[in-house]
């Protein structure tokens, strides 16, 4: 099996035409059942950010919370039923239906196909998977959806009837994706022997993947009377993925850096080099017709070094991370004291490998000295003026996000960089158990998994050894301090948005809490000269700015970003041009109105008008 698995998933697959081979030409030949197979992958495989294609895939969830900023209709409160098409409204090829249409093929072919019967049950359990990962995506943001699981007729007037379907119900499609899954998890490998099946579903990564299913299934988006049995379900899901994970390799990396994101492939045998890595989506680092490479990185560099530069964290992000011993910044020890000025001292470690702030050390295309500086300065003696002293554009916020970012990519490949995307990271799988033990009363556990996830950030343990944590917490502190953890462990990486929506968090959170992002602006102190007189080459060759904060960037600060009452040198500006206003209807989104006018039989979301409901 796995000398037939040779092409891996770091590139795209040259894809034969279909009509040069029969059903029965396709499913008869290994190789070629391959490479159908890993078309499958090729196109639903997510990328940075999580997304997988459809509406709301195509919109950075970042830009949806308090994380990054940028004008949408989700954030703004102008949502109406055509806006979230993931479901289609027309016949294309591209759709979720059509992948799950591809999907449904494969299946039905391996049924009667004469390969080895194991091999057919590894190649029918990862489509299943696939099957089961395209309907979580469907049922997360409408409920309910027609489940399809046999190819339908495509021509004449018996495929159009046969294509009036009726939503199934919401629990209906939730035991789909489940059983599903459990086919898929009783036919997977723990690891794939051969090193260039890295990329391929295992079975722990099934595992953790019904944890997260099932976790979303308990939350109270779905779960509207707080249903133990889902919550126990979640929690022995989670325990499962945990055992198998274990037992194959996988735990957490033993340090939270870049390296996280660059460490990658598969060890011998078969085991991963990157234990965090439990599904991952592989990029190629070059520009060619089977490129799969990803603009991440190119999104987050500055363009004054050839980036893009448009992800940029707000001051509300910024704010949020806690401070080395755990505690929060409104909530700072004596030990270690928050200071507005100096706000980038002792912060939680994770903070200085995800935020890039005005005056870090940031390690960039090879260049190990590199500081990254964001400042204004005025342009005239008054005062009244001011520059950037960025040379090429300026960062909206005053901050750029490093996360996951390899220093050693220069500008000519960040375009094409292959850093993974890490679709599900071990971590997640210890927090969503954390969430299910709190929810069925087992805090112990609950603590344990939150220790765990702070220990390997690097946060102090102090002297009572709970990271930071508040002693005694009960239910409902365990859980805000659980979607906290995850707030600042998965920042940047797409969760944030699903978590406060499955949670019915997004209103009170983004509605209430923020209600306006912001963002921080440095300005150097005015000594009357109209010049950027910290941007100055020495004999040495580096700025005077940077020879100081090779010193201490908190004497910089103190002394040229102090300001005056007058004219404070930070001072925060409004991103959004008015106040977030996520819609209660937003927990389903509506069906479009070309979905019903092309399929009658699928009914609208009372949410919306309709008499479907999605919770049930």
């Amino acid at each position: 099996m796995s000398a037939l698995l040779f092409t891996g998933c770091k590139k795209e697959l040259q894809k034969q035409p279909e009509t040069t081979l029969t059903p029965t030409q396709v499913f008869s030949d290994s190789l070629v059942t391959v490479f159908y197979l890993n078309t499958i992958y090729t196109n639903n495989l997510p990328t940075w950010y999580g997304n997988s294609g459809g509406a709301i895939g195509t919109v950075n969830p970042t830009t949806l919370t308090e994380e990054n900023s940028g004008g949408s209709p989700y954030t703004s409160g102008g949502v109406n039923i055509n806006t979230v098409a993931d479901i289609g409204v027309a016949n294309n090829n591209s759709n979720t239906y059509a992948k799950i249409r591809n999907i449904n093929d494969f299946i039905a072919g391996m049924k009667t196909s004469p390969i080895a019967a194991g091999t057919k049950q590894r190649f029918i359990a990862q489509a299943l998977f696939w099957r089961a990962y395209r309907y979580f995506e469907l049922v997360k943001i409408y409920g309910g959806v027609p489940l399809v699981t046999t190819p339908l007729p495509v021509v004449g007037d018996a495929a159009k009837l046969a294509a009036n379907l009726p939503r199934n119900t919401t629990t209906q499609t939730w035991t789909q994706i489940v059983a599903d899954l459990d086919t898929a998890i009783a036919g997977l490998p723990n690891v794939w022997p051969a090193a260039a099946d890295y990329g391929r579903i295992t079975k722990g990564a099934a595992q953790a993947f019904l944890g997260r299913v099932l976790l979303t299934w308990s939350s109270p988006q779905f779960n509207v009377n707080n249903d133990q049995t889902r919550w126990q379900a979640a929690l022995t899901a989670c325990n499962n993925a945990i055992a198998t994970l274990t037992a194959s390799g996988y735990g957490l990396y033993p340090k939270w850096d870049y390296s996280m994101w660059t460490t990658e492939g598969a060890g011998s045998p078969g085991k991963p080099n990157n234990p965090e890595a439990v599904m991952v989506t592989e990029f190629t680092t070059t520009n060619d017709q089977n490129g799969s490479f990803n603009s991440y990185p190119s999104s987050s560099i500055p363009k004054a070094l050839g980036g893009s530069g448009g992800n940029n964290p707000t001051w509300n992000i910024v704010q949020a991370f806690p401070m080395i011993d755990g505690h929060t910044i409104d909530n700072s020890s004596t030990a270690y004291p928050y200071n507005s000025l100096l706000f980038f001292d002792n912060r939680d470690p994770r903070f200085y490998q995800t935020i890039a702030y005005n005056g870090c050390s940031w390690p960039l295309e090879g260049n190990v000295a590199n500081r990254l500086w964001t400042y204004f300065y005025y342009s005239n003696a008054g005062g009244t003026a001011a520059k950037t002293t960025e040379t090429s554009g300026s960062s909206s916020t005053g901050f750029y996000c490093r996360k996951g970012i390899d220093p050693t990519l220069t500008q000519n490949n960040l375009p094409y960089a292959g850093t993974d995307w890490q679709e599900i990271r071990y971590a997640e799988v210890i927090l969503n158990r954390a969430e299910c033990a709190a929810e069925t009363g087992d805090l112990n556990t609950a603590y344990s998994d939150l220790e765990t996830i702070r220990k390997r950030a690097g946060i102090l343990a102090g002297t009572d050894g709970l990271y930071g944590l508040a002693s005694g917490m009960a239910h409902d502190q365990m859980i805000s301090a659980i979607m906290y953890e995850r707030e600042i462990e998965f920042a940047f990486e797409g969760k944030r948005y699903w978590d406060l929506r499955r949670r019915k968090l997004l209103e009170p959170v983004m509605n209430t809490a923020v209600s306006i992002r912001t963002g921080l602006t440095i300005s150097l102190n005015n000594n009357n000269t109209s010049n950027d007189y910290l941007n100055v080459i020495q004999t040495n060759g580096f700025t005077l700015r940077d020879n100081l904060a090779n010193v201490s960037l908190d004497s910089v600060y103190l002394t040229y970003f102090n300001g005056t009452a007058s004219k404070p040198s930070l001072a925060t500006k409004a991103l959004d041009t008015s106040p977030i206003v996520y819609q209660t209807a937003d927990y389903f989104f509506g069906i479009p109105l070309a979905t019903i006018q092309n399929d009658p039989a699928i009914q609208q979301n009372n949410t919306w008008g309709g008499p479907f409901d999605p919770t049930k």
